[in-house]
């Protein structure tokens, strides 16, 4: 059994409240260019959660977006103001990834790696070079050995 958790967030106009139950699994930022575009920013920070530990509250839409891998996403936002909150890719079952900086405390979920930093604006400067990833990363190698078994386990029950 994981630890209990209670984070709560949600977008500007505060139609949309998430919570997460259970703590999360890892939290990166990425550099690709299609998370450029979609933030219309150098990065974007997504943690990563165990998706049966995500309750929204408040009415979201979604759309399919691309990622480098072809295989693409779908991405949630709210109706009313647009923010982008989480998103599900298709690579990862069982989990989605929750825009870091909708959480009320963001501040908690520091990225632990960056990633696609090949794309990364050049004026950037990430000075810890053993938690940058030209692309992505082995996450059974990257990720918290706790994280990686959790996740495991999830796996499981959705097969």
């Amino acid at each position: 059994m994981s630890e209990k958790y209670n984070l709560k967030g949600g977008c500007t106009c505060g139609k949309v409240k998430y919570s997460i139950s259970e703590k999360p699994l890892f939290t990166q930022a990425c550099h690709c260019v299609d998370c450029k575009i979609s933030t219309g920013s150098s990065y974007v920070i997504h943690t990563t959660i165990l998706e049966n530990s995500l309750s929204v509250d408040g009415k979201v839409s979604s759309t399919i977006l691309p990622t480098g891998s072809g295989k693409g996403y779908r991405a949630y936002f709210c109706v009313e103001c647009g923010v982008y909150l989480y998103c599900k890719y298709y690579i990862g079952p069982g989990r989605l990834n929750v825009r870091t900086k909708t959480l009320e405390d963001p501040s908690k979920f520091l990225p632990q790696v960056h990633i696609f930093t090949k794309d990364k604006d050049p004026w950037l400067n990430l000075s810890d070079k053993e938690k940058c990833f030209e692309t992505a990363y082995d996450r059974d190698k990257t990720w918290p050995e706790e994280s990686v078994k959790r996740y495991n386990k999830h796996l499981e029950t959705i097969k």
